[in-house]
């Protein structure tokens, strides 16, 4: 039974992902038209059409907390490279890190978190694309 529930999921996904592919390589200039996408994307995020205090605001708690987030996280950073010891490079596989063993895993162990990935990010798109047309 798990054979036949991945091969359906296979082509439920495989099949439109053909479509779309071809269309983004018939396409006159995908690259232009992903680009715009991105972009427009990040305005809906970054900017609110509803606020607009002048640009001076006083900084808040969430700021503040934040700052003080992103101060700590660094430390840990700086922490956890400074207490790395080098280990023996020798056991490192001849092909880690190369495009094809990254591919192995990511399509055969984690295809689901990438599959669920991807969707999240395609229904963030299409949503940021909804909410920027109602407040147009």
């Amino acid at each position: 039974m798990s054979g036949n529930a991945e091969l359906v999921t296979f082509f439920v996904f495989a099949v439109p992902l053909l479509f779309a592919a071809a269309g983004v390589v018939t396409a006159r200039s995908p690259v232009y038209a992903g680009a715009v996408m991105v972009l427009f994307l990040f305005v809906i995020m970054l900017l609110s059409i509803h606020e607009d205090d002048g640009g001076l605001h006083k900084p808040r708690v969430i700021q503040w907390l934040g700052a003080a987030g992103a101060l700590g996280l660094f430390a840990l950073m700086i922490a956890a490279v400074w207490n790395v010891s080098g280990g023996d490079l020798r056991s490192v596989p001849a092909d880690f890190g190369t495009v094809k063993a990254v591919g192995n895993v990511l399509y055969t162990q984690y295809l689901l978190p990438f599959e669920a990935t991807s969707i999240l990010l395609l229904v963030a798109i299409v949503g940021a694309v909804v909410v920027a047309k109602e407040k147009i």
